[in-house]
């Protein structure tokens, strides 16, 4: 009420009267105004408009408040899968070194048994290239004598053939037959 008085009183001031026309009256437009203005006021008092709107803003700022509790619960709930992935791509990464690392050293056993295999493999074809020249070797001694012992006793034959004579190669022959029958019976 002291606000409307005081509204009242600096509207009766004589710097609001328009024209000669007294300011308490419903020809001055001014004087009209201001009790539409009052009367918007009052209208709007009696059906607690301000409580509605304050209730509207606080309805908005409680609508907000939930949005960025929301948006902060979004925000831990990324940053903890965040941190899952982040540890999970670290495990990842430490399971993929360490699959390397063990491809690495059997790679270097493979590589290993290798190397003792061709070795194994060249000592192998080795020792068989020496069977094989002492065989030679062998076979080549063997011919050798064989050889000698045909040209010997081709010699020999031919000396003996020479050297005998015919009673004796006879003679000879007929030793040789009744052997042949002694060890044919």
């Amino acid at each position: 009420m002291k606000k409307l008085s005081v509204l009242f009183a600096l509207a009766a001031t004589p710097a609001f009267a328009a024209d000669g026309i007294p300011f308490f009256s419903l020809f001055n437009t001014d004087f009209v105004v201001l009790i539409a203005f009052l009367a918007f006021v009052g209208i709007l008092l009696v059906a607690k408009v301000p409580g509605l709107l304050g209730g509207q803003l606080d309805a908005r700022a409680e609508g907000i408040r939930s949005e960025l509790d929301e948006a902060r619960a979004l925000r831990e709930e990324a940053q903890t899968l965040l941190a899952s992935y982040e540890r999970k791509q670290e495990e990842v990464k430490e399971q993929a070194d360490r699959i390397v690392a063990h491809a690495k050293m059997e790679a270097e056993e493979a590589a290993e048994l290798a190397k003792e295999e061709l070795k194994a493999s060249i000592a192998r074809r080795l020792q068989s290239a020496e069977d094989q020249i002492a065989s030679a070797q062998a076979a080549a001694v063997k011919e050798v004598r064989d050889r000698a012992v045909s040209v010997a006793v081709g010699a020999a034959g031919d000396l003996f053939v020479k050297n005998m004579t015919a009673a004796e190669g006879n003679a000879m022959i007929d030793a040789a037959i009744a052997e042949a029958e002694q060890r044919l019976n």
